[in-house]
């Protein structure tokens, strides 16, 4: 038996902003984008991967959501400090630079961390956290 990761899902509150950050600064392709405004799925993945995927997702599309519950959850993606992912990369500077030059919400700059890795930190369009580290 094997198991492996196929999908993981980040919210999104700009569809159009999302799509220029996952496909055209960190080089991902994109696998679907179906929907149209507010309610729209894209799905994207870096092309040397192609059965792992990052499902780019409307927050409020739960059925079953309350108001309440949709505000706060707003709120809580607003803030930039639910969601987020780790990524790899072969040339992290290389990466961090063509991240910069694209205007991405820097959090922190490459740096050694005292776990081993050698990592940066920026913020997508939607203010999910994606930490990037040298492979």
């Amino acid at each position: 038996m094997s198991i492996t990761i196929s999908n993981s899902f980040l919210p999104l509150v700009d569809p159009e902003a999302s799509l220029a950050f996952y496909r055209d600064a960190l080089g991902f392709e994109v696998r679907l984008d179906v929907g149209s405004g507010d309610m729209r799925w894209i799905t994207v993945g870096p092309p040397n991967q192609p059965d792992t995927a990052i499902v780019l997702h409307p927050p409020l599309a739960n059925p079953g959501l309350t108001e309440e519950e949709g505000r706060t959850l707003m709120e809580i993606v607003a803030k930039g400090s639910y969601f987020g992912v780790n990524l790899a990369t072969d040339d992290l500077d290389a990466t961090f630079a063509r991240l910069e030059a694209s205007g991405a919400e820097i959090v922190q700059e490459p740096m050694d961390q005292q776990w081993g890795a050698r990592d940066c930190a920026l913020r997508d369009p939607a203010g999910n956290m994606l930490r990037i580290q040298q492979a």
